[in-house]
């Protein structure tokens, strides 16, 4: 690498540093997550697989964040957790926590993250649970992964869950489409770098969206000062935000290329392990999570690919927003109206296709 590649590597990162730090210090004052008990079933290079629990012989549940997110956004409160929430609902729950990109990871892209790395997940969980029909569930590029992964791999996916999860792209990019229109070509960027730091991924969003990655922060502080409750929870998703994990440069490469830019997931044209994959090869029920108000996740990056998809059994799911969650495209997952309202909707509608006979297969 060139030594002002190494400078800028190395700037970014003291910046994570001091993000991390200050994140160690909240955790501290009693700001970190309260977690549920689990084991790790399975740990390689990317990844460590998650088992939280539940009856043998019960529907299992993956739950996928997004690689550039740390996996507690799913497990924050007792009382504001999707894991806790699935257990209670009598499935069997499986986390995948992703890890930083170092050594041969900092090479995988979007075909190891989306197929090779849930193939291994997949096999641990039947070594567990028994089986390895997989309700899927994963939230913004986590959900964009969970659907590559039910287009690639239709026989070992009971269901399909995705929230708040941009799924067609190109014009439909809201905030950032204007990145793709005027900005630099992804590779021109990932040349400068090892891995891509969280730090810079902020900066990248929040210069795609200032409304939504900074002012609303701010709004939403303002309108939590009303309540001790929704103070916690606006602090505990800000101290979230500073564990922003690194990106490898391929799948970098390949989420702003070939899905944003070439939309090539809704264009039926994105190949994964030797398939061209499209929303015509996901068979399984589909439900799908959006919020109206959202400029990083319009309605369309999410309706439309729905209405293309193949599955027989779909739902649409609005979500009406929550105070106290600091950033609203992570409302759906610890928002206290999101536990109270959608969360239910989601397992009602899961544990409903029990019933259903799975001839979608």
């Amino acid at each position: 690498m060139h030594s002002m590649s190494r400078g800028i590597q190395w700037w970014f990162e003291s910046i994570d540093n001091t993000r991390r730090r200050r994140g160690a210090a909240m955790d501290r004052v009693g700001l970190g997550p309260k977690e549920m008990p689990h084991r790790v079933i399975l740990e390689r290079p990317g990844l460590r697989l998650r088992f939280y629990g539940g009856r043998r012989g019960r529907p299992v549940a993956l739950l996928i964040p997004a690689p550039i997110k740390r996996y507690y956004i799913w497990d924050m409160l007792p009382h504001r957790s999707v894991v806790r929430h699935a257990l209670e609902e009598d499935f069997r729950v499986f986390l995948v926590e992703w890890t930083d990109p170092v050594g041969e990871v900092a090479d995988y892209g979007l075909e190891d993250y989306a197929a090779t790395l849930l193939d291994a997940c997949a096999k641990a969980i039947r070594e567990v649970a028994g089986t390895d029909r997989l309700f899927l569930l994963g939230h913004s590029l986590g959900g964009v992964l969970a659907a590559i992964y039910a287009a690639l791999r239709p026989e070992r996916t009971a269901a399909l869950a995705t929230i708040e999860a941009p799924l067609h792209f190109g014009e439909a990019s809201g905030s950032f489409l204007p990145l793709l229109v005027f900005g630099p070509r992804a590779p021109a960027v990932a040349a400068w770098f090892n891995t891509i730091p969280g730090s810079l991924l902020s900066i990248i969003s929040i210069s795609a969206s200032p409304t939504s990655f900074a002012l609303e922060r701010y709004a939403d502080l303002v309108k939590s000062m009303r309540s001790a409750e929704a103070l916690r929870g606006h602090l505990l998703v800000q101290r979230w935000t500073l564990d922003e994990a690194p990106m490898s440069r391929r799948l970098f490469e390949d989420v702003v290329e070939r899905l944003y830019r070439e939309d090539r997931f809704m264009r039926g044209t994105l190949k994964i392990a030797g398939k061209r994959l499209g929303p015509h090869d996901i068979r399984a029920p589909f439900l799908a999570v959006w919020d109206p108000r959202s400029l990083i996740v319009p309605p369309a990056s999410v309706i439309d690919f729905v209405q293309a998809a193949g599955s027989k059994v779909k739902c649409l799911l609005q979500y009406e927003g929550d105070v106290g969650v600091a950033l609203a495209h992570v409302g759906a997952m610890m928002g206290e109206n999101a536990h109270r309202h959608l969360w239910p909707q989601i397992f009602e509608w899961l544990q409903s296709l029990e019933a259903v006979p799975h001839h979608y297969h």
